[in-house]
């Protein structure tokens, strides 16, 4: 699993209570099958009625047991968990909750050699010493070494498998710290839930577990791990694949609300790294999706209003942006599609008179709404036009043209650098916040999605130096056109390149291996991995790589026909 490093506050930080959960597995007659225990109703546990895998907070005794650990010692646990100390508490706490909750005990006779000694088997015990070996092993009671103690046991450490490391998101009032491990049932032992922590236990397949039919309730790590072992058909796979991985990179989701409701935000989701960016600790003031004309305060000197034209080319929307100036006045850059409602919206969503509007582009979801916004503000317009009509918005009319380089002083501590990046078009320019190292990128940059180079004006030569160009600058953060927020530009943009050169590097091949061929054949063998519905669109940028190929002098155009030139 991935994530991003935690950005909680210090004082959050503190709150954190360290836990383990084990996932205990066996195979099924249909496959490998998970232990889950049914927590009871509490009207302060936010996992009331939830499925979990067995598993609690760290204790006290769980460091008491140190000398009863066979397999694994603690110089070793802190390796694996990669902490300076306390490692082999996590196991301990794992194993001890698996047995308080569940009945199952990772532990063998004290006489048997290490390592290849069995598993006690717990169901040759009558059942009155059972029920009091685990009231010993409860809280308040006389603990698991009591346990050891009676029956001779050494517990076995190493038959735990670290798999992941989660935190709960900031702003809980109850945050945890937790470490996962996997373990196969032990032999001769059968799960029977306390019925204090756990009022109901059921084996199951993970994927049956998720599937709505099934009537359990998850919290949403739960879910994540379940889903994260969903495709192992076997006990032994699952466990394989485990002991295999290297660091576990610490999984942290972040809260946000959004249309429907509050919910974790995962690292890999795209409004991941913006939460985390605007909301640290856990407010609530980050969006989990793009809502049509509903501000988002990005930063002391940053809304965002993303306008309701969300479509297979613009993705959720285009974005406006309103950017603190001097004196209460703001600019706004992109105003967007030519929508009323949209400009009512960033005019109510600004929070002082706006002074300038500012346009990357002059595309039709970019630009139109210019003119009437200039007609409720009386705002300067500043941006580029284009001799190309095709696709481009023919009212727009700025008062200025910006120059590549020129620094816009918007008021103190507000510095906007233009770069004049071509390529999606010949016009489109990019702002730079250098006080956020923050760069709008229009379309040059977008979030999930390649841009459409389109000839004429489009150039994917001047596409590809501009963003050879911007690894120059010395960026934080991307402000797209589309999109949330994104850090680390440079490695979105050598993404970007990368995925360019393999594209092209696809239709040098599909000429070599077609021989003269229309752009139409071309265009099946080079996108077959693009939906058909979409094959007009990437038309065009098929286009605009044939056309720089010609530059290069690799392919020829030979009336409808493209072929290799003779040197390639």
């Amino acid at each position: 699993m991935s994530s991003s490093p935690s950005t909680a506050s210090p004082s959050a930080s503190k709150a954190l209570r360290h836990a383990a959960s084990v996932l205990v597995l066996r195979d099924g007659p249909r496959g490998m099958e998970v232990l889950l225990m049914q927590r009871p109703e509490r009207s302060d546990d936010r996992s009331s009625g939830a499925w979990v895998f067995p598993g609690g907070t760290l204790d006290p005794q769980d460091g008491a047991l140190h000398p009863f650990c066979v397999g694994l010692d603690e110089d070793g646990a802190n390796a694996r968990l990669e902490v300076p100390s306390g490692g082999l508490d996590y196991y301990l706490c794992a194993i001890r909750e698996a047995f308080e909750e569940a009945g199952l005990l990772f532990a063998h006779d004290a006489a048997a050699p290490a390592g290849t000694a069995p598993l006690i088997k717990l169901d040759a015990l009558d059942a009155a010493t059972l029920d009091a070996l685990r009231d010993a092993a409860r809280y308040g009671g006389k603990g698991l070494t009591h346990v050891c103690e009676s029956l001779n046991l050494r517990i076995a450490v190493d038959r735990l498998v670290y798999v992941s490391h989660w935190l709960t998101p900031p702003g809980l009032p109850k945050r945890f710290d937790t470490r996962f491990f996997l373990a196969h049932v032990p032999p001769g032992q059968t799960a029977t839930h306390d019925g204090v922590e756990a009022v109901d236990h059921r084996w199951i397949r993970p994927a049956e577990a998720l599937d709505a039919s099934s009537g359990m309730s998850f919290v949403n790590v739960t879910r994540k791990m379940l889903q994260s072992i969903s495709h192992f058909r076997t006990a032994d796979a699952c466990i394989g694949y485990a002991r295999e991985q290297g660091t576990i990179v610490r999984v942290m989701p972040r809260l946000a609300n959004g249309p429907k409701g509050v919910r974790p935000v995962m690292p890999e989701e795209a409004p991941y790294a913006e939460i985390g960016r605007i909301d640290p600790d856990g407010a609530l003031l980050g969006r989990y999706a793009l809502e049509a004309d509903v501000p988002v305060r990005l930063s002391d000197r940053v809304i965002r209003v993303t306008a309701n034209n969300g479509n297979a080319m613009t993705g959720p929307g285009t974005n406006t942006y309103l950017i603190a100036a001097a004196d209460g006045a703001w600019a706004v850059l992109d105003p967007g599609p030519d929508d009323a409602a949209h400009v009512e919206a960033v005019l109510a969503a600004a929070p002082g008179p706006i002074r300038w509007i500012l346009v990357t582009h002059t595309h039709l979801d970019h630009s139109p709404a210019t003119v009437r916004l200039r007609e409720a503000t009386g705002a300067t317009v500043l941006g580029r036009t284009t001799s190309v009509p095709d696709r481009q918005d023919q009212t727009f009319a700025p008062d200025r043209a910006p120059e590549h380089g020129e620094r816009l002083e918007l008021g103190p501590e507000v510095t906007l650098r233009v770069v004049h990046t071509p390529g999606h078009a010949s016009n489109h320019l990019c702002f730079l916040l250098e006080q956020e190292k923050l760069l709008f990128t229009g379309d040059h940059v977008m979030q999930g999605s390649t841009v459409v180079i389109n000839p004429p004006d489009g150039d994917m030569h001047a596409y590809l130096r501009s963003l050879h160009a911007l690894l120059d600058e010395d960026l934080e953060w991307i402000a797209p056109g589309h999109g949330f927020l994104m850090p680390r530009p440079h490695d979105a943009i050598r993404l970007l390149i990368r995925h360019r050169q393999q594209r092209e590097a696809k239709v040098v091949n599909a000429l070599r291996s077609l021989g003269p061929a229309d752009i139409a054949t071309v265009l099946a063998s080079v996108y077959d991995d693009v939906p058909e519905r979409m094959h007009p669109v990437a038309q065009r940028s098929l286009l605009a790589h044939l056309r720089k190929l010609a530059v290069d002098g690799v392919a020829v155009e030979d009336g409808a026909l493209w072929g290799l030139a003779a040197a390639g």
